[in-house]
């Protein structure tokens, strides 16, 4: 079972490794429920299984063998009969995960990350393309992997402002589960604390050298992150 003590959520630590919750489930509950034409039209038209070349290529680019990738294909396109998987539906995930605060604009980050040619949906590529990175890979692949989702609008760099937004959307996910130390009980305090530890050169913003570098040096986080969630399926 999934425990939330076990995930880089946790305001104490940076990093928010997004799809712990995922790794830990096996299925996306409540979704796959749309009763719109459009839903059950794609549904007929749905593969229920991956070509042998999708799944020659899933398993050289993923941690999963091939045994793993079909049956999370099977799950993938159960719940989510269209092949897609959409931002309103991410986002009913997290609720459930986080019945007594607002996910919605956290996950609406983590989508954004998932969705890599950012058409608006995640494929069961996309899915499990992320998934082996937060679920299994080494701790440089998941560094980047958050990096990415800290650098929201993809410069290179992780100011501030954008630090900001994420602890904020993590702080209204988590909402009172948790009683927040004095000097981490708002986001701008967080990030400070953050900035404080790793922005070397006192620029105001992190390079992908300096998150990781700095994140490598919490013995926390790289245990958080070095956990292998995927187990638990």
């Amino acid at each position: 079972s999934f425990h939330l003590c076990h995930s880089p959520y946790l305001p104490s630590s940076l990093l928010p490794s997004s799809v712990m919750f995922w790794s830990a489930t096996a299925r996306f509950s409540g979704m796959g429920k749309s009763n719109s034409k459009l839903c059950e039209e794609k549904r007929k038209k749905a593969n229920k299984k991956l070509t042998k070349e999708e799944m020659d290529e899933l398993e050289a680019k993923t941690y999963f063998s091939r045994k793993e990738l079909k049956k999370w294909y099977k799950d993938f396109v159960r719940d989510c009969p269209t092949g897609e998987l959409r931002m309103d539906e991410f986002q009913n995930i997290y609720k459930q995960f986080f019945p007594n605060g607002d996910p919605s604009k956290f996950a609406s980050f983590v989508f954004n990350v998932f969705d890599d040619n950012q058409d608006g949906h995640i494929s069961f590529k996309e899915f499990i393309a992320a998934l082996s990175i937060t679920s299994r890979g080494n701790l440089d692949e998941k560094l980047d992997w958050a990096f990415s989702l800290y650098d929201v609008d993809k410069d290179g760099f992780i100011t501030k402002e954008e630090m900001a937004n994420i602890v904020d959307a993590i702080y209204s996910m988590i909402g009172n589960m948790l009683e927040l130390p004095k000097d981490e009980d708002t986001p701008e305090k967080r990030v400070s604390k953050i900035f404080l530890n790793m922005d070397k050169n006192l620029d105001g913003q992190l390079t992908r050298e300096e998150f990781k570098e700095g994140s490598k040096a919490d013995p926390w986080i790289v245990q958080a992150l070095t956990m292998d969630m995927s187990s638990s399926t």
